[in-house]
């Protein structure tokens, strides 16, 4: 009989396998890896010359050299944090972020509520 922690990781392993983002993971990044993420967030979509270009305009200390910005948006990509579209020079990075999960209210409940407020039973209508 599988017990709560078997549930929470199978719920877990569930989330994962959807992909996407969410702010805490995002914390949870090694630094050059949350660096692209910081700066595809502000864009949600970028070409690989762009983003070749805003690496080449940041300060020294932050810019990762072109063979670790590979080695970053191969690794963002294969996590399915990024997905790319097209292949090395043409290649378009969008973030992958994470459906929301639907209202799970019941679809009456707005009436419910209305007719509680105007006294009413919810079977007096």
């Amino acid at each position: 009989m599988p017990g709560l922690f078997d549930r929470l990781d199978k719920e877990i392993k569930d989330k994962q396998r959807e992909g996407g983002i969410t702010p805490l993971d995002l914390a949870a990044l090694p630094p050059s890896l949350r660096k692209i993420m910081r700066l595809m967030l502000r864009e949600l979509s970028m070409s690989y010359p762009r983003m070749c270009e805003v690496m080449d305009a940041m300060p020294e200390a932050d810019r990762l050299p072109r063979a670790e910005l590979d080695s970053v948006l191969s690794e963002l990509t294969d996590q399915f944090w990024l997905i790319r579209i097209g292949e090395k020079e043409k290649a378009i990075y969008k973030v992958n972020l994470r459906r929301k999960e639907g209202s799970k209210l019941a679809a009456g409940i707005w009436s419910a509520l209305d007719n509680k407020l105007k006294g009413k039973s919810p079977g007096s209508l």
